[in-house]
């Protein structure tokens, strides 16, 4: 009888430490949602971060190279083309002088792709009008 009513207790338990291993589980999504980041917000990171234009190049000053209010405006001016320079498809039209300076920063800008060269140009573009 001891044995029968071990045998019982321990089936009982199992059945009970069974039940918790049945509950559903959930399916958890971790980072599946893209968040949307802005081309103007976009371009600011490029500025400041990989591209590292920052360095050189200040919003409304001239630093060791021209500021990007002054680049933005003559690129206006004279309709020309800021990612066709920045692919060394064209020559610099602002401050020629300096030139030689960013050749080094090529290397770098070759790395990007077109959306990221048109986000810089955003970002320039914006900030320049605010």
């Amino acid at each position: 009888m001891q044995k029968t009513t071990i045998i019982l207790i321990t089936l009982a338990l199992f059945a009970v430490s069974c039940q918790s291993e049945k509950k559903e589980k959930e399916d958890i999504k971790i980072g599946t949602k893209k968040k949307e980041i802005s081309a103007f917000d976009t371009g600011k990171k490029i500025f400041n971060g990989k591209g590292k234009c920052y360095t050189c190049h200040k919003i409304d000053k001239k630093s060791i190279g021209p500021g990007v209010h002054e680049i933005v405006k003559i690129y206006k001016e004279q309709n020309a083309d800021l990612i066709a320079f920045l692919k060394q498809e064209a020559e610099p039209i602002v401050d020629p002088e300096t030139y030689a300076v960013m050749k080094t920063n090529f290397a770098i800008i070759k790395t990007f792709s077109e959306e990221e060269l048109k986000a810089l140009e955003v970002y320039m573009t914006e900030v320049s009008e605010q």
